[in-house]
């Protein structure tokens, strides 16, 4: 079982528009536009690989509380940037590098750590909200769900190796 979309609140839906589709490469397909509460919404979904897999984006309108609401999915619920993300996969090496070109091409800084079983690009989106891709490159054994069981009742940390490597990939000046 996968999930089907995951639905974001967005102030500036081109500045999205341009990130996901422009750069991403997602399409939207959609756009469900209903009333909501006392105002109206546009509820748009972006295809990410085929169509049951989909990003999408709140955008409101006359709806209370709206104009107060954070679109940041970490700090605008007072946790620290990245905590919550969203994380795309790709399955090759050479995936990861053209998303990570894609983004330095597009005028924007990227993050990429090599976590020892995963490596990631970051950066983020026009809500604020760090965005990844993930390429898994090991496996898991025993030992693995061991800890990860373990860790559920641990009250005093026991840290997982430091990553790789890290390293930022400065956007092209161009």
């Amino acid at each position: 079982m996968g999930y089907h979309h995951l639905a974001l609140f967005t102030r500036d839906m081109k500045a999205i528009h341009d990130f996901y589709e422009g750069i991403l490469g997602f399409e939207l397909v959609k756009v469900e536009i209903q009333p909501h509460g006392d105002g109206w919404a546009k509820h748009f979904f972006y295809r990410m690989e085929d169509d049951s897999k989909f990003i999408a984006f709140w955008e409101l309108h006359d709806v209370a509380g709206a104009e107060d609401a954070r679109t940041e999915i970490s700090e605008g619920v007072g946790l620290p940037q990245g905590i919550n993300h969203i994380a795309f996969d790709v399955h090759t090496r050479e995936e990861l590098d053209a998303r990570r070109k894609q983004w330095t091409d597009a005028g924007i800084d990227v993050l990429e750590i090599d976590h020892n079983w995963c490596r990631s690009i970051y950066t983020k989106d026009p809500n604020g909200n760090t965005v990844e891709f993930c390429l898994t490159t090991g496996s898991f054994d025993g030992a693995d769900r061991e800890r990860a069981l373990s860790a559920l009742d641990m009250e005093a940390p026991d840290f997982s190796p430091p990553p790789g490597g890290m390293e930022v990939h400065k956007a092209d000046a161009a």
